[in-house]
């Protein structure tokens, strides 16, 4: 089966930020995540990976779940003619709540 064309991923500033409020044992696991998850078929849906209804407040169409429970969200936006995938958001779900960067989001 051919490969699909990678995509190259962009992070937002705001991202390095983001790994701040999540334990350094993830940090592996969401970067080798994001590589495998985003960098060749990143608008495909899957069970764990969507676009969302609605655009997220900073920007992002679609919100990849992963992690020990589903518990690591990352949002971001793809642009199909560029080949790219920005990441603009990555979080922790803590039963109801979704937390980026230290803030609490409604999901």
């Amino acid at each position: 089966m051919p490969r699909q064309p990678v995509f190259t991923l962009i992070f937002a500033p705001e991202v390095v930020a983001h790994f701040g409020f999540i334990e350094r044992r993830y940090h592996r696991l969401i970067r080798d995540t994001i590589n495998e998850q985003l960098k060749h078929t990143p608008g495909q849906a899957t069970r764990n990976r969507k676009p969302l209804e609605q655009p997220a407040s900073f920007g992002a169409t679609w919100e990849l779940r992963f992690g020990p429970g589903n518990r690591f969200r990352v949002f971001y936006d793809i642009n199909n003619q560029e080949r790219t995938v920005r990441v603009l958001a990555i979080g922790v779900k803590v039963r109801e709540r979704l937390i980026i960067g230290g803030e609490e989001f409604e999901l």
